[in-house]
C-alpha cells in the first residue's frame, strides 16, 4: 500500500517542474519492449524459487542433524554442535558468499559454479538457525513421551521417528516457515556474484534501460507477491496440521 502511494504521487507530481516522469511503457504488456523486459524479469522467479527450496531442503537435513547432536548426553558432540552454530550464525551471509566464491579456489584450487556456492552458503548459514529452532521443539517435548514409546517396545531410532520428529515438526512449523520466507529473500545477495535472479536480472535491466526507480518498484512488488504466496501457503499448512493458537483446543 505503502509503495502504490508513493507511486501514485509521483505520477500526480510528474507533469510539474523538477518532478520525476515515470516511464512505465518499458514495462508494459502491451508494448513489444516492455513485454521482453518483463520476460526476462520474471524468468528470475524460478531461480530464486529453486535456489531457496533446495537450501531449505539442505538447511532442514542439516539443522535436525545439528538439532539431535545438542540434546546428546556426549559432551564431545554437544560441543561440536554449538561450536557449528555459533560459528555460522556469527558470519554475514554475503561475506560467506564471497570468500566461498573468491577465497576457497585461492586454497583449494577449487571453483564452485554460482548456483553451487549460492547453495552452499544458503543452506549452511540457515541450518544453524533451524537448528535452534529444532532443539528448541525437541526440547518442548515431555520425557514422558519417549518413556511411553520406549514402555511399548519402539527403538530409539522408532521412538525418534515415529513419535517424537512428528510431535516437533507440527510445533516448529511456523518458525521454519519465516525461515524460508528469510531464505527467499537472503537468495538476493547471491546477485553479487552472477547468478540470475530476481535482483540480479533487475540490476542488469537497469544498466540498459537507465530507469531504477520503476525496474526497483517492479523488483519490490515481485518479492511483495513471493513472500505473499509463500505466506499464505505456510499459513494454509498450520491450519490442516492444527498448528498456532487457531488450531488447538
Amino acid at each position: 500500500m505503502a509503495l502504490a502511494l508513493v507511486l501514485l504521487a509521483g505520477c500526480a507530481g510528474s507533469g510539474q517542474g523538477g518532478g520525476y516522469t515515470f516511464v512505465w511503457y518499458i514495462l508494459s504488456p502491451w508494448d513489444v519492449r516492455g513485454q521482453e523486459n518483463l520476460r526476462f524479469l520474471l524468468w528470475g522467479f524460478w531461480a530464486t524459487i529453486s535456489i531457496s527450496t533446495l537450501a531449505m531442503v539442505i538447511s532442514l537435513t542439516i539443522g535436525l542433524v545439528v538439532a539431535l547432536m545438542s540434546i546428546s548426553r556426549r559432551r564431545s558432540v554437544f560441543f561440536l554442535s554449538r561450536i557449528y552454530v555459533e560459528f555460522f550464525r556469527s558470519i554475514p551471509l554475503l561475506v560467506m558468499i564471497l570468500w566461498v566464491y573468491y577465497g576457497l579456489p585461492i586454497l583449494t584450487g577449487v571453483q564452485l559454479s554460482v548456483f553451487v556456492t549460492g547453495l552452499v552458503c544458503l543452506a549452511i548459514s540457515d541450518s544453524a538457525f533451524t537448528s535452534e529452532i529444532f532443539r528448541a521443539g525437541l526440547q518442548s517435548i515431555k520425557k514422558g513421551q519417549g518413556e511411553a514409546a520406549r514402555s511399548l517396545g519402539l527403538s530409539p531410532l522408532q521412538t525418534m521417528c515415529l513419535v517424537i520428529l512428528p510431535q516437533v515438526v507440527r510445533a516448529v512449523l511456523p518458525a521454519l516457515g519465516n525461515q524460508y520466507v528469510y531464505i527467499l529473500k537472503m537468495s538476493s545477495l547471491v546477485s553479487v556474484i552472477g547468478f540470475q535472479e530476481l535482483t540480479r536480472r533487475a540490476n542488469e535491466l537497469t544498466l540498459t534501460e537507465f530507469r531504477p526507480l520503476e525496474i526497483y518498484s517492479f523488483l519490490v512488488l515481485e518479492y511483495l507477491l513471493l513472500i505473499l504466496l509463500v505466506s499464505w501457503g505456510v499459513r494454509t499448512m498450520e491450519r490442516r496440521m492444527g498448528t498456532g493458537t487457531h488450531g488447538r483446543d
